[in-house]
């Protein structure tokens, strides 16, 4: 991994004092608990103090969990690909924003956790990303797919940007759903880069690719909040 060739060039030097920090955090007697991990993952997060002799893989090989297996990169065609690596920007804890392809380590680190000297990580990286950030979604709509934990690091202008809620409907009652919404999200996400025509542009051009696949409804922004898409599930 190196860090000079990681998107978003801005925040190599915040990289830097996160990696440092998570580092000797990571050799701490209670990296564990400050961590917010079990014990079947000592092995990961010993692997987090030595990160930058640690093999590295692009991004989208390294992430996985709902939302990535949803999305799943691996069943894209090559144009697909090239179109999520050319879409798809990843918050990360550590990192603060990647590109799909960078070359990362696989490693161990939430957003909600505090580093020694750096405190709690979204509020760390906030101003780092709000300037990194601001020339690259400059003029493009913005799906924004992040949990709360997530959405707290970086705050994108809000009247380019749709934030993904997903609800089960059932006798006319909503649910908040977590874990298909972020499987919902992935499969949105999909859905936008393999769907044929142009891109979305606007919150209005969203909501009708949505419907393509789910019923969904859109919330237009307010002073400081996004539009929300809110997608509807059978309950």
């Amino acid at each position: 991994m190196s860090l000079a060739e990681l998107s978003f060039p801005a925040l190599t030097e915040p990289r830097g004092r996160v990696l440092s920090g998570l580092a000797w955090l990571s050799a701490h007697e209670d990296a564990l608990e400050r961590l917010g991990v079990g014990a079947s993952l000592a092995a990961e997060v010993h692997r987090n103090t030595r990160l930058e002799l640690e093999p590295a893989a692009p991004a989208h090989r390294v992430y996985s969990g709902v939302l990535y297996d949803a999305l799943n990169y691996r069943g894209l065609t090559g144009t697909q690909r090239r179109k999520a690596e050319d879409a798809v920007v990843v918050v990360s804890g550590l990192w603060g924003a990647l590109g799909f392809a960078d070359r990362i380590p696989a490693y161990r680190l939430s957003m909600s956790v505090a580093l020694p000297g750096l405190g709690r990580l979204a509020a760390f990286w906030k101003p780092h990303l709000s300037v990194a950030l601001a020339d690259s979604v400059s003029g493009h709509l913005l799906v924004d797919c992040r949990s709360s934990t997530y959405a707290a690091a970086w705050a994108p202008p809000p009247e380019q940007t749709v934030a993904v809620n997903v609800f089960t409907e059932k006798d006319g009652k909503r649910t908040v759903v977590s874990h298909f919404a972020k499987h919902t999200r992935g499969e949105l996400a999909r859905h936008l880069l393999t769907r044929r025509g142009k891109a979305p542009e606007t919150p209005g051009q969203l909501l009708k690719a949505t419907r393509e696949r789910w019923p969904a409804e859109l919330v237009s922004a307010g002073a400081r909040r996004p539009h929300a898409l809110n997608v509807l599930l059978e309950g």
